[in-house]
């Protein structure tokens, strides 16, 4: 996949197949629109393009949302992307100015004179342009006049709920990480640095490794225990994540520790993937230390049963 920070750099691509949208969590939504992209692009004998934005547009036009959470941040999705076998990813930097373009002037500037767009295919109710003006509708009207064409995919549903980034997000915020994951077809994950914590677990037996997400915007879980599995230096390993505020030992700072199964390596400072795989259980505050190490002792045997199915 060729990813392209700047759109004066795309050029020369036959039969340009294009969609457009925030693609946060690449879910099945997303997905099946990509699908679509690649058979029309084989039919065509053309290439399938993506036209995305960074920051995400909530960045730039509601700066004191502290509330806003996204499912991936840019090297997630970009890897997403790739994985789903898009040709062609246009990152163009949202701003205020491109904010107020109007649907026409999207289409006009954008899609047919810098893209030179064969045929877009978009997402169900899909809208674009200052204010989301454009539609669906709109592009029916623009596409013979500007000379390409245009397919709307429709609402992808699972047991009549409709796909969206924003059910994801609630589904994750809640620990219902069955619902997050069926929605997205594949695993929510974070990667973060890890670093060192208070090295409580060790003293313990169930050493963990803190991880570090630098990103404030990338969603984490509801606090709980879950099972994972750990990818580092290329290699996956099982686990069992909690989240949260480490009650029992009185912590103050919500934090993220992963003791990772059958592994003795020294990872500080490097890079790990955590794949949430099931929420086992709430954290709580237990009565002492061997209570606390009697329960883990049965997450881990949970999440073994769970990881090995």
């Amino acid at each position: 996949m060729k990813v392209y920070t700047q759109i004066e750099d795309f050029k020369d691509v036959k039969n340009p197949i294009v969609t457009t949208g925030t693609f946060d969590g690449v879910h099945l939504g997303h997905q099946k629109i990509i699908s679509r992209l690649k058979e029309v692009a084989v039919h065509e004998k053309g290439e399938t393009v993506l036209f995305t934005f960074y920051p995400h547009p909530r960045m730039v036009l509601f700066p004191e949302d502290n509330e806003l959470k996204l499912l991936n941040t840019q090297d997630e999705k970009i890897c997403l992307l790739q994985n789903y076998g898009v040709d062609h990813l246009i990152i163009y930097p949202f701003t205020k100015e491109f904010s107020r373009l109007s649907s026409v002037e999207f289409v006009r500037n954008i899609l047919v004179n810098t893209i030179h767009t064969k045929r877009l295919v978009i997402g169900y109710n899909h809208h674009f342009g200052r204010n989301r003006e454009g539609s669906f509708e709109h592009l029916k009207e623009f596409g013979p006049l500007y000379g390409f064409d245009v397919e709307e995919i429709p609402a992808e549903d699972i047991d009549s709920i409709e796909i969206s980034s924003t059910k994801i997000r609630q589904a994750l915020q809640s620990g219902d990480i069955d619902s997050a994951t069926s929605f997205l077809g594949h695993p929510f994950s974070v990667t973060g640095k890890v670093q060192k914590g208070a090295q409580v677990g060790r003293t313990i037996g169930y050493p963990t490794a803190n991880i570090l997400i630098e990103d404030k915007y990338k969603l984490i879980p509801a606090d709980g225990v879950y099972a994972v599995k750990v990818e580092n230096n290329g290699k996956i390993f099982g686990g069992m994540l909690n989240i949260g505020y480490n009650p029992t030992f009185e912590g103050k700072a919500r934090s993220m520790e992963v003791n990772i199964f059958d592994f003795d390596q020294d990872i500080y400072g490097h890079d790990a993937t955590i794949y949430f795989i099931k929420r086992l259980r709430d954290e709580v505050k237990f009565n002492g230390v061997e209570d606390l190490k009697n329960t883990l002792a049965i997450d881990k045997q949970n999440a073994l049963k769970i990881l090995s199915a």
